[in-house]
């Protein structure tokens, strides 16, 4: 992609979410049971039904362009990479009945770049129950303004992202210079949590996503593609911790030390990581395990379980200036492809 862009503000986010105002028609003969709706709710905010209940109460900034960008401005942010509502992949749903619904996402996202003088940057939404409607899908985003690549889920029906039967969808990416950025999405052992439902997002939502970028290390994929651009959100989740084991259990067991192409820690500072870990600690130790050039902002915008301050976030670790500014916003522009205009 090589929009540009032109703002007395800098940072680049890439992890901020789209809801349409409304959802198109199911046109079949008898819509799927998690075909999404919209209701009204209160102010500016509606209900998004799925299944017959409310899955989430949204506001207007989900589908607003011109708040989006006073908000963007109020945070310092020049660019935001836009993708769907993580539920609205849709991967649960037959592909013939999932591919319209993400096809209107596509496209209402690409309005919304339009709309913006190149300070949104779409991350579009594929079928990958189906991997060849899948690729045909991106093959037609990637053709369309305003597009950097596509969001895709931690796991696939439970698939984790490094199974082999996605390769030929990443071997697309890479050929189409689409940038790939991972978000939880119905998440493993969800069952094991005490307490109210937000904590699948606060506890299982890291989790998932350690074992999903865990799983693009022991897969190779990375090593096998070396050109894809891949992203995992939350900051990579739990795979921080997990690194120093995977690298000691590769000492250790011969048959996991054989089947690694590269070494854990290796693998790991190739993929891209979003800052959204909400503490300034865990955030350096982010930098030091995967290093300066691989982390970008991130703030799940506009729910309200999100990052308000990136920016500042990124200061307040007193990195040296250039280290800063490639947190800020240079490793985004080289995730997304796009170049600064101002």
């Amino acid at each position: 992609m090589q929009a540009a862009y032109r703002c007395a503000c800098h940072g680049i986010d890439i992890h901020a979410h789209v809801v349409p105002a409304e959802f198109p028609r199911y046109l079949g003969a008898s819509a799927p049971r998690d075909w999404p709706s919209m209701q009204p709710a209160h102010a500016c905010h509606r209900h998004v039904m799925i299944d017959g209940k409310v899955y989430r109460t949204v506001s207007d900034l989900c589908w607003d362009t011109d708040k989006r960008l006073a908000d963007m401005d109020g945070q310092n942010v020049a660019v935001q990479a836009i993708s769907p509502m993580p539920e609205l992949l849709s991967y649960w749903m037959a592909p013939t009945d999932a591919l319209p619904l993400l096809q209107y996402l596509n496209d209402t996202i690409a309005g919304m770049a339009d709309a913006s003088a190149g300070r949104l940057v779409g991350l579009g939404a594929v079928p990958l129950q189906d991997v060849d409607m899948a690729i045909r899908e991106l093959e037609r985003l990637m053709a369309m303004p305003g597009f950097a690549g596509v969001e895709i889920g931690s796991n696939i029906n439970g698939a984790p992202v490094g199974a082999p039967q996605f390769d030929a969808f990443f071997a697309a990416c890479e050929a189409l210079g689409a940038a790939v950025f991972v978000h939880a999405i119905r998440p493993a052992g969800k069952e094991r949590l005490v307490g109210p439902a937000q904590l699948v997002q606060a506890l299982a939502f890291p989790s998932d996503i350690g074992l999903a970028a865990a799983s693009a290390i022991t897969s190779n994929l990375i090593v096998r593609y070396p050109n894809l651009r891949i992203a995992f959100s939350h900051g990579g989740g739990t795979l921080a911790s997990l690194l120093p084991r995977l690298e000691q259990a590769s000492r250790v067991f011969a048959p996991l030390r054989e089947s690694l192409e590269a070494a854990p820690r290796e693998q790991a500072r190739s993929l891209w990581y979003d800052s959204l870990v909400f503490d300034p600690a865990t955030l350096r130790h982010l930098v030091e395990t995967f290093g300066d050039t691989r982390v970008m902002l991130g703030t799940d915008y506009p729910f309200a379980f999100r990052e308000h301050d990136p920016v500042s976030r990124v200061a307040a670790l007193a990195l040296e200036p250039d280290a800063a500014e490639r947190l800020i916003y240079r490793n985004a522009q080289q995730f997304l492809g796009i170049r600064n205009g101002a």
